[in-house]
């Protein structure tokens, strides 16, 4: 589907803190599985903070920003593959 990655995550939080939150926490999380992050862009307005981990790029939205960029949209022909009940 991309030549940017294999997989994008997209994901929302309900106010600032949740969304930088969620992102300290996929940082923290792939660090210590080993996959350092290369790049993060968004993370002092946490609106839309995007991380790019190579072949995984993760977005974290807040709940407005998701609604108006609707990138499930832009990649409708992708294949969902949703969350594993243990995460």
């Amino acid at each position: 589907m991309s030549v940017l990655a294999d997989y994008f995550i997209i994901a929302d939080g309900t106010n600032a803190s949740q969304v930088q939150a969620m992102a300290d926490n996929v940082e923290e999380t792939l660090a210590k599985a080993g996959c350092p992050c290369r790049q993060i862009e968004g993370y002092r307005t946490a609106n839309w903070i995007l991380m790019d981990y190579g072949d995984i790029i993760v977005h974290v939205f807040s709940k407005e920003d998701r609604l108006f960029y609707d990138l499930e949209r832009i990649w409708r022909d992708g294949i969902m593959i949703d969350r594993p009940e243990n995460l």
